[in-house]
């Protein structure tokens, strides 16, 4: 009598990986039935793409697996094709269950944005906020990394996505699916569509803030997600030093034009205060954040020192508000949450 059934045929077909991603095409939920009849196995997948190449690599490489299987002597492959979801229609709507959305942002890469993003997210829950963290940068995730983890999200039966959770706060990252070794290749619309993915398919439940860590710069995620989610209001990350306050007036520049309020700015890596004799050095020159706040007539949220202790805190995944609430940096990242909570509240 045959050994193979339904539930050793999923089995077999979790070493096939959705191209480009490190997860398998089981646990993505793809695998719509799987039926043996004798030595016949019969297969029937349910892709929501408009490449046809990668429903030709998938089902290629079901049918090597099945054909490999002992006992199996007649694969079929049914791969069913559907229209990917559209992305949400033109206007910004709530996210169902978020109270308050949040997004940091910053003009140029290099400035701490990340850092930023994923200390107020903690702090915000520290102080009691029932909290989530999205990583809405694709192509460079490093809230996983940040947060020292690597579970990987997984779906319920109405294909929702559940968030990993760490340290309180609700996480969702490109991070957890896609192999870090490997370059998240897209295109626009497909990054528009994973964009909306992540804010509206994935299971956030009750939140009083959701914060988006936003890549550097002014290009489709950052319009996807001010067209199409209905901010509080956005954050602005910078140095002080003149080459970073440029992007981040452009970065400010884009929040006005599409009627977002900018509830502020975050001055990162603001001096550096040696821990031998405590002499202040400016690193980066002095006042830059404040001058913007003052030109723009926003709030200058907190000016957050650069040290090793933040560096460290984030390279072994707990941001340093958890692993040194008492440090000078923490205490920082815990007064712009607080200041946040009230611009928000205006």
């Amino acid at each position: 009598m045959s050994s193979i059934n339904a539930e050793t045929v999923r089995e077999a077909l979790r070493v096939v990986k959705y191209p480009g991603f490190s997860r398998d095409i089981v646990s993505f939920g793809l695998v719509e039935s799987a039926q043996v009849k004798g030595d016949e196995v019969f297969v029937k997948l349910s892709l929501a793409v408009t490449d046809p190449k990668i429903a030709q690599q998938i089902h290629r490489e079901c049918m090597e697996v099945l054909s490999a299987v002992p006992g199996v002597r007649v694969p079929r492959v049914q791969v069913d094709l559907k229209k990917p979801p559209e992305a949400a229609s033109p206007g910004a709507t709530k996210i169902e269950g978020v109270k308050n959305v949040v997004a940091v942002a910053s003009g140029k890469g290099g400035v701490g944005k990340s850092t930023v993003a994923s200390n107020l997210a903690h702090a915000l829950s520290l102080g009691g906020a029932r909290t989530g963290l999205c990583d809405c940068d694709l192509y460079g995730p490093s809230i996983a990394l940040m947060f020292g983890t690597t579970e990987q999200p997984v779906a319920t039966e109405d294909n929702r996505i559940v968030p990993v959770e760490r340290y309180g706060v609700k996480l969702m990252s490109m991070g957890f699916l896609a192999d870090p070794d490997t370059p998240a290749v897209l295109r626009g619309p497909m990054v528009t569509r994973y964009t909306q993915q992540f804010l509206r398919q994935v299971d956030w439940g009750e939140l009083d803030y959701l914060i988006l860590d936003l890549p550097p710069g002014t290009g489709d995620i950052q319009l996807t997600v001010v067209q199409t989610v209905a901010l509080a209001g956005a954050v602005v990350v910078t140095t002080p030093q003149e080459v970073a306050l440029i992007d981040a007036r452009k970065a400010v520049a884009m929040f006005q034009k599409t009627n977002v309020r900018v509830l502020g700015i975050v001055e990162n890596m603001s001096c550096f205060v040696c821990p031998s004799d405590g002499k202040r050095y400016d690193i980066f020159g002095r006042g830059g954040g404040q001058r913007e706040a003052d030109r723009l007539g926003v709030p200058l949220l907190g000016e957050v020192p650069i040290d090793i202790a933040t560096r460290e805190a984030g390279d072994t995944g707990m941001p340093v508000v958890g692993r040194a609430g008492e440090s000078a940096v923490a205490r920082e990242f815990i007064k712009i949450a607080e200041a946040l909570r009230k611009e928000v509240a205006c």
